[in-house]
């Protein structure tokens, strides 16, 4: 009998919706290949859901706050319910964005210079000339990320910023936006799937572009160099095994128009979309691997770190 599947979803998050749209595709594809799927929409009450459902696993279809930083994950973990994607701390080191920097850069990465600061300390100025981005700390798919260019004529005013106090800002890099995903599994290592050149049909990849059909154009595999395109895939292989993750992840990237080797790595998504025009699938079945069967393997992989 295949096992029974919890399959989390919705969530807390400003990233809810997303999230509701791939867990459905989970379930989808967990029901097509025989599983018991119950889906819960995590709220505050999740531990008494997942106590009613004793399932045996766990697929993790959250993103962002409590989904994707390590608090789902500890908890899965004290009710000894394995469960997909990455444990405990590589969830909470890569959704924190100065964290993961720190860790990224001693593994020899090249990341874009920052500054942190608070929203409070952003309102008085900021000690980076501009172009430069503005970042929540902690949150994932560009929620709350501004753009300030150099011709700007005044700067956004940070009133009502739900995204807590502390920010990175982050020095622009102008160039190509490229994406690489990485899928782990027991016994089998990582391996990067493929690069993909993200081509948004507006001035920046943003929460809207990345969920709307037909608002960027995904080159996969991406049109670079040889020497480029692998070290695009050797970089997020490196992210992903420095940071501890496992299931899958997902590596964005620029590469500088001003200097066509200066590939810089931006961040590193350990609950990367899932949605039927989300970048991991599409890479997976570049490399050969349908939907239904990556599903499958991320449920087939879960663990609890501490067992």
């Amino acid at each position: 009998m295949k096992k029974h599947v919890a399959v989390l979803m919705g969530g807390l998050s400003a990233e809810r919706e997303v999230s509701l749209m791939g867990g459905r595709a989970a379930v989808k594809a967990l029901e097509a290949r025989g599983y018991r799927v119950t889906t819960i929409d995590a709220d505050r009450d999740l531990c008494r859901k997942l106590g009613e459902a004793q399932p045996d696993v766990v697929y993790n279809a959250l993103h962002g706050p409590y989904g994707e930083d390590g608090t789902v994950q500890g908890m899965l973990e004290i009710l000894g319910i394995p469960y997909s994607h990455s444990g405990v701390l590589a969830s909470a080191l890569a959704i924190d964005k100065a964290m993961a920097k720190r860790v990224l850069v001693a593994a020899g990465i090249r990341c874009p210079e920052s500054i942190m600061t608070t929203i409070d300390c952003l309102r008085d100025g900021v000690s980076m000339d501009p172009p430069y981005v503005v970042k929540p700390n902690r949150e994932g798919s560009s929620v709350g990320v501004t753009i300030v260019k150099c011709n700007d004529d005044r700067l956004p005013l940070w009133n009502d910023w739900p995204y807590g106090p502390d920010v990175m800002v982050e020095r622009y890099v102008e160039g190509r936006e490229l994406t690489v995903s990485v899928l782990g599994g027991a016994g089998s290592g990582d391996r990067a799937l493929g690069v993909t050149e993200i081509k948004p049909r507006q001035p920046f990849f943003d929460y809207h572009a990345k969920y709307t059909e037909g608002q960027a154009e995904h080159l996969l595999p991406a049109p670079l160099s040889t020497e480029t395109y692998q070290r695009a895939l050797d970089d997020a292989v490196t992210a992903h095994q420095a940071l501890g993750c496992r299931g899958v992840s997902r590596a964005d990237f620029m590469l500088a128009d001003d200097d066509p080797e200066a590939l810089y790595l931006l961040e590193v998504n350990t609950q990367p979309g899932m949605t039927p025009i989300s970048l991991v699938p599409e890479q997976a079945a570049h490399a050969g691997i349908n939907f239904g069967d990556l599903v499958q393997q991320l449920v087939e992989d879960a663990r609890c770190d501490a067992a």
